[in-house]
């Protein structure tokens, strides 16, 4: 089984992840990986922090002359804003000036307060930021590697998005799951039907986030966690898993539900 831990502070210095379970004698190569970190800093409604980093990975452990050992693997990627943040997040000392006491909706700030006791919700917030999932990119990565050995693709695309839905037509006839993967990769939506990609992008102006909950450590369990680390994206206001699913859709829209 395949496991991984990933640490870090989205304004330290760096995120690293160990990888525990890869058998020996894999072929692995930082490109291998640094591919998908460039295709998740593509696409629409990326930051401003997207601007500052260039996200490369550094293998430090668990690998030798290009081959897993069968050790647990360590993945490592810099944060060049760390340079912009080293009085803030210093570990040995900070300055204080730069407190949050104020909880963010839909995130962590506030559980992740009253469960460790922090009145500074920055040691919550660094750490429950969506900069942390560049290590969860590079740890897949790692393990589509592994699933390429046996012949095993993934690929992923947007079927809808706010009631916005890809027509019938795009998504089946005889297009393979490859063809529609490049087309969801032009695609700033990553929806592999040209005409719905074009609209879909207001759903995400509109969706709000509610009430602040959440955990901000990280111990994912590749068997049975799968669910849970989706909805722990901080864009992630819900999921269905199934077929029945892909065609359904809940919008949050201001402080309107169901």
């Amino acid at each position: 089984m395949l496991r991984y831990l990933t640490a870090g502070e989205s304004h330290g210095p760096e995120l690293t992840a160990i990888v525990e379970g890869m058998p020996s004698g894999l072929k692995v190569s930082p490109a291998d990986i640094d591919a998908d970190l460039k295709r998740r800093q593509a696409g629409y409604g990326r930051g401003g922090r997207m601007k500052i980093e260039s996200d490369r990975v550094e293998i430090t452990s668990g690998v030798r002359n290009g081959l897993t050992l069968g050790s647990p693997v360590t993945l490592k990627i810099r944060n060049r804003d760390w340079e912009n943040w080293k009085e803030i997040m210093a570990a040995d000392s900070a300055i204080s000036d730069r407190t949050v006491t104020r909880p963010r909706p839909g995130h962590a700030d506030l559980t992740g307060g009253l469960k460790y006791g922090h009145s500074d919700l920055r040691n919550i917030l660094e750490r429950s930021s969506a900069r942390e999932t560049a290590m969860r990119v590079a740890s897949g990565a790692l393990a589509k590697r592994l699933l390429h050995e046996f012949g095993i693709s993934v690929f992923s695309w947007v079927v809808e998005l706010g009631g916005v839905k890809a027509g019938s037509a795009a998504l089946g006839g005889s297009t393979g799951a490859e063809a529609l993967f490049r087309r969801a990769e032009a695609s700033a939506v990553r929806c592999p039907d040209e005409k719905a990609g074009r609209g879909s992008d207001s759903p995400y102006r509109l969706a709000r986030r509610k009430e602040g909950r959440g955990q901000p450590r990280r111990l994912v369990r590749g068997r049975c966690d799968r669910g849970s680390a989706r909805a722990r994206k901080p864009r992630a206001l819900g999921q269905e898993i199934g077929r029945e699913a892909l065609f359904r859709t809940y919008v949050h829209t201001g402080h309107k539900g169901r």
